[in-house]
């Protein structure tokens, strides 16, 4: 009986830490780096931001479930735009062109990035979109999709 307990609790141990580690509560890796062009040709580096809080929404034009966020997106960058949130949406593996169409036809508001070659969601493990990884001070805080809103109030509560 003593043996059955004891794997009764590493099976519990596990699960735990698993639900926890993707739950983003203990995602303190470091951002990876990079740097992007937006639509206007302008360069978006990632470490000109590390001492702010980075929301990247990483997506593309054809996912029905990226243009039905579309209005969450919006809210998150009318909430916490003006308060000190960069928000960057990283378009992958799409022309200028189509994506300059999109942003116009939705009329996105926050920063549009062209991950043209795919490398930058490569380096972040983005494996669906729409994906959200929030950071503040160069770590990311949260990969978890359904934490960032919770997350984006407890790091501007005033």
């Amino acid at each position: 009986m003593p043996n059955r307990h004891l794997h009764v609790y590493w099976v519990t141990a596990i699960l735990v830490v698993f639900l926890l580690a993707s739950s983003g509560c203990f995602a303190q890796e470091r951002a990876s780096e990079f740097s992007l062009r937006d639509l206007n040709g302008r360069s978006f580096t990632l470490k000109d931001y590390r001492n702010k809080t980075v929301l990247l929404i990483f997506s593309t034009t054809w996912c029905p479930s990226c243009r039905s966020e579309i209005p969450h997106f919006k809210q998150i960058y009318q909430t916490y735009g003006h308060r000190g949130l960069e928000m960057a949406n990283i378009d992958i593996q799409e022309s200028r062109d189509k994506v300059a169409r999109f942003a116009a036809k939705y009329q996105l508001p926050y920063r549009i990035l062209l991950d043209e070659k795919g490398d930058v969601a490569s380096a972040y493990g983005i494996v669906g979109v729409p994906a959200m990884i929030l950071i503040k001070d160069g770590v990311v805080v949260t990969r978890n999709y359904r934490s960032v809103d919770g997350t984006l109030e407890k790091l501007f509560r005033k």
